[in-house]
């Protein structure tokens, strides 16, 4: 009986231990992920960007492409 409970006891006490071991603090709640957040703002200021860029190039088209005054009958060609 006497060997029966040095066995049970050093169990215990192992088991005691190892769970002191495991026992932690629990885990601090994640803070909110701020870098998604930026994420969709720079997409919107690159798409903006890029919109700004692609009328620009518009009006540019436009400038280099507009009609000369067509001369009016009679009027000599230049």
């Amino acid at each position: 009986m006497k060997k029966l409970s040095t066995v049970f006891i050093a169990i215990l006490f192992a088991l005691s231990m190892t769970g002191l071991c495991f026992a932690q603090p629990a885990p601090a709640p994640a803070p909110p992920p701020k870098a998604e957040e930026k994420k969709p703002a720079k997409e919107e200021k690159k798409k903006a960007k890029k919109a700004k860029k692609a009328k620009k190039e518009e009006k540019k088209v436009e400038k280099k492409v507009e009609p000369k005054p067509e001369p009016k009958p009679g009027e000599p060609k230049k």
